[in-house]
């Protein structure tokens, strides 16, 4: 696992610098290094690292997430509060329910089976997104009108929405859970519960750090066990009640913000050191869970789905927005910040397959697809249009 490991580090490293010499953003080559090393391709990745991989990148995500939490600060999130909430939910709505009618024709199967498919699909990947938002709020670009801010945290809500609903469609399917109105009611309880656990282990961590004032390496250290530990907790309810740990890690570091602006600039600087190898970890692992040859086996029928989706997705975000101070170009700047797909289709993209549904290969060919359409095109975009609009903002203030 060891030669796995610095063969993920050499490589991507690599296949990073060398896509930023082509003017293409790092990320993609990361993902496409992880495709041609993993077991669909080269198999160059030790299989007990692949049994262990969705633990690593789901420590690469705490750490990005945490990132995220140490640079939201109240008074943004007090501005764009109710767009959030918009943003995190009605897009994702959009596109599940577009695809659920348009998977019933082209692929001929039951409304259940698309709308499952509808709401694997539909979740977008924060694991590509919020580095991304981090990156620019850390630059202090689009800081005025909080877009960055926006963006990271509707892309939480997004996901879990997307995760909590598909959840209730798969025990439908198996006769567990009749009643998809109560799987509905968890998407709001789920996020908050999350947010409250959240906001105790920072209050905890706040007092920890003023009593015993450790290092700045260690404080990362305990702030990142902490978060792995709400992750834990969230996987032990699971059975009784879902928990949103994601929004709940998010939350640990606003607190950290709140309470003490030194302590988590120093945990913040600290945690920027260990994603130069959480990032490399994290996009090579998704990557390495993408089986091409499946995707090819979904063709154009795939293809049209997908892109059926992101157009009910693009229609939901600039809904949401409407109301908002945004300019077009910051509105298209949003929309095309909402495409990436990765790390949610490659976890539960397989499920439909395992539990016995009939189309489960095709549904996860398609999964499989939009990881490969969205999360390069997504990514360029916004590269594309991040400089050009928020690039000015930045410029100005």
């Amino acid at each position: 696992m060891a030669i796995s490991i610095a063969l993920i580090i050499l490589i991507g490293l690599l296949s990073d610098y060398l896509f930023r010499k082509i003017k293409l953003p790092g990320l993609i080559g990361m993902l496409l290094t992880g495709m041609l090393m993993g077991p669909y391709v080269f198999n160059l990745i030790d299989p007990v690292l692949m049994k262990v991989s969705s633990d690593f990148r789901m420590i690469a995500l705490i750490v990005i997430l945490l990132r995220a939490g140490l640079a939201t600060k109240r008074d943004t999130l007090n501005r764009i509060g109710k767009t959030v909430v918009l943003t995190g939910i009605m897009p994702g709505l959009f596109e599940g329910l577009v695809i659920m009618l348009i998977a019933h024709y082209v692929l001929s199967i039951g409304y259940l089976e698309s709308a499952i498919l509808g709401f694997i699909i539909a979740a977008v990947s924060p694991a590509v997104i919020v580095p991304m938002m981090v990156s620019l709020i850390e630059s202090r670009k689009g800081d005025r009108k909080g877009i960055p801010t926006l963006l990271l945290a509707s892309s939480s809500l997004d996901n879990v929405s997307a995760v909590v609903i598909f959840s209730g469609l798969i025990g439908i399917y198996g006769g567990k859970s009749p009643n998809i109105l109560m799987k509905l009611a968890e998407i709001p309880f789920s996020i908050i519960s999350g947010i409250i656990l959240g906001i105790l282990i920072g209050f905890l961590l706040h007092r920890l750090f003023m009593r015993y004032k450790p290092r700045a390496t260690k404080m990362g250290m305990i702030v990142i066990g902490a978060a792995i530990l709400l992750t834990w907790f969230e996987n032990a309810l699971k059975p009784f009640v879902f928990v949103s740990s994601l929004s709940g890690v998010i939350a640990i570091g606003f607190i950290l913000l709140e309470k003490s602006e030194a302590v988590a600039h120093k945990v913040s600087q600290k945690l920027g050191k260990i994603w130069v190898f959480a990032e490399i970890l994290l996009f090579v692992l998704i990557g390495a869970q993408v089986n091409v040859r499946v995707a090819l086996d979904a063709g154009i029928a795939g293809a049209l789905i997908i892109f059926s989706g992101l157009i009910a997705r693009s229609i939901g975000v600039y809904i949401s927005l409407m109301r908002t101070e945004l300019d077009i170009k910051e509105k298209l700047f949003c929309i095309v910040s909402s495409i990436p797909k990765a790390s949610v289709q490659a976890a539960i993209g397989a499920v439909p397959l395992a539990i016995g549904i009939k189309s489960g290969e095709t549904m996860l060919a398609i999964a499989v697809i939009s990881i490969l359409f969205t999360a390069p095109l997504g990514v360029i975009a916004m590269n594309a249009i991040g400089e050009k609009v928020l690039g000015k903002e930045g410029q100005r203030h």
